[in-house]
């Protein structure tokens, strides 16, 4: 049972139980712990926090001992997206792979192996997964962490993977509602728009969260978009009519609603996070995820004493925060009763046979593998800021643990292709590359390289939307470490 600080009323209370905030350290700060006192019930942890399984265990169980039912929420996607293992790169391939092999009970294998590791350690929220259909190729975004192009293999692996991950006793927090997929922008940095009639978000967007919430989502994540269609003036994140009318009315959803990071440009430049946190509140927001940049106390004392005003001055009704303060409540008993329910065996390889698994291989059949070292070029684009550009990507660590001597470099930019060439001298080159059909730069780069050296490997870790070409091509499916040991695997005829 969590004893409240003396001196901390009903509304104040109310109002640090819908936040989400993070913090820096991979040890509590002593503000941290006395909110958690007063009234914060949720907290987010980021790559920054976590060092080893080891830490993290004894910082989940240092909020703990302050409250018992403390929410420890993380951005553990897997794949591309990983914050339990952001030094190494993941041991489980992300959405798109799973995809790839569409077998929906290896999804579900997955998501409960990974959601094993996260109870384990102390967290019971998970940001988590992806329903967003990926069907705009050029997503800046999202990309390999949808499952895919198409609506009904999105859902039923959205489905599979809610499942799995519950299994565990953590709770899923399906996202962005209502589809990221369709958008050119990245809302770190922008408000998108999604231009297209209800008919096709019906069909389209909405079919993965359908499928969700029939598989007991837990949480769903909003999307800082625009959507006409459903509201032409207030991005989905700050739409009754999108979080209220159609979440919670249409589609029935009577789960956790939570906002996606209040400090992205999307909202915090144009609304402030503070309005824009009373406009989710009111919209129908239960709880304000903040701190993936912002993650101090003077940003919580900010968002609770914005909350408290709005309520005071009648802009933000006090039954809708106490109605949303509850959700957070509700939700932390769950995953309480969840921890004491879930005994899942520990399934240690699942990970690298889904990544085996997503392996798409041309040109296998005259290829002979490698025995002596190669040199790797990775063509390196700008960070996906979902992603970081904390998490190491590329084959060269794994093909060199297979072949001793392996040497590699990073290129960018228009001369990428004659650098490559130079620095490799005679070795046989493996080139890497990471969404080529979104970045003309690194498709002009193979080709440079092609031309002279047409025995190069290529290696697709991004979208494989590009024509397959070089002696050997192989496409991941995403840039998580277990798809690159996969990859360096057929290589070294492992």
């Amino acid at each position: 049972m969590t004893t409240f600080a003396s001196g901390t009323d009903t509304l104040t209370r109310d109002a640090l139980t819908v936040l989400q905030p993070g913090f820096t350290g991979t040890t509590a700060p002593d503000w941290l712990l006395r909110r958690l006192g007063e009234g914060l019930a949720s907290v987010g942890l980021f790559g920054r926090n976590i060092a080893s399984p080891e830490q993290l265990t004894a910082l989940t169980a240092q909020l703990r001992a302050e409250r018992g039912d403390v929410l420890v929420a993380i951005d553990e996607e897997g794949g591309d997206v990983t914050r339990l293992e952001v030094r190494t790169g993941s041991s489980f391939p992300g959405n798109h792979a799973l995809g790839a092999v569409d077998d929906v009970e290896l999804t579900r294998e997955v998501a409960a192996e990974l959601g094993r590791r996260l109870a384990a350690c102390g967290v019971n929220l998970n940001w988590a997964p992806s329903a967003d259909v990926n069907s705009n190729p050029s997503n800046p975004v999202i990309g390999v962490r949808s499952f895919g192009a198409s609506s009904k293999l999105v859902a039923r692996h959205t489905a599979a993977y809610v499942t799995g991950l519950q299994s565990a006793g953590v709770a899923a927090c399906t996202k962005h509602f209502p589809g990221h997929g369709d958008t050119a922008v990245d809302s770190h940095h922008a408000l998108p728009r999604i231009d297209v009639d209800t008919s096709v978000l019906g069909s389209r967007e909405l079919s993965p969260f359908r499928a969700a919430i029939a598989a007991g989502t837990r949480a769903v994540m909003t999307a800082h978009i625009l959507v006409p269609a459903l509201d032409p003036d207030r991005p989905a994140t700050l739409s009754g009519r999108v979080l209220t009318d159609l979440l919670r009315g249409e589609l029935g959803y009577t789960g956790l609603i939570v906002t996606d990071g209040m400090e992205m440009q999307a909202i915090s430049g144009t609304y402030g996070i503070e309005r824009g946190s009373v406009l989710a509140i009111a919209a129908g927001a239960d709880a304000i995820c903040v701190g993936g940049g912002l993650a101090d106390d003077e940003t919580v004392r900010r968002l609770r004493d914005a909350l408290v005003s709005a309520v005071r001055s009648g802009e933000l009704p006090e039954e809708r925060l106490a109605e949303a303060a509850e959700r957070v409540r509700t939700l932390a008993h769950w995953t309480v009763a969840g921890a004491a329910d879930a005994q899942l065996p520990a399934d240690e390889e699942v990970g690298l046979r889904a990544a085996r698994r997503a392996l798409r291989i041309t040109g296998a059949e005259g290829f002979t593998p490698l025995t002596t070292a190669p040199y790797v070029a990775a063509f390196t684009p700008v960070a996906n800021v979902a992603v970081g550009d904390e998490t190491p990507w590329g084959v060269a660590a794994e093909l060199a643990r297979l072949i001793p001597g392996t040497e590699t470099g990073s290129f960018a930019g228009e001369d990428a292709g004659l650098a490559t060439l130079a620095a490799a001298g005679p070795r046989r080159v493996v080139a890497v590359v990471r969404d080529e059909h979104r970045h003309p730069w690194m498709g002009a780069a193979l080709d440079t390289v092609l031309r002279t050296r047409p025995d190069t490997i290529v290696i697709e870790m991004g979208l494989p939307q590009a024509p397959a070409r070089g002696a050997l091509h192989i496409a991941t499916h995403g840039a998580a470490r277990v798809c690159a040991r996969a990859a360096a695997e057929i290589i070294a005829g492992e």
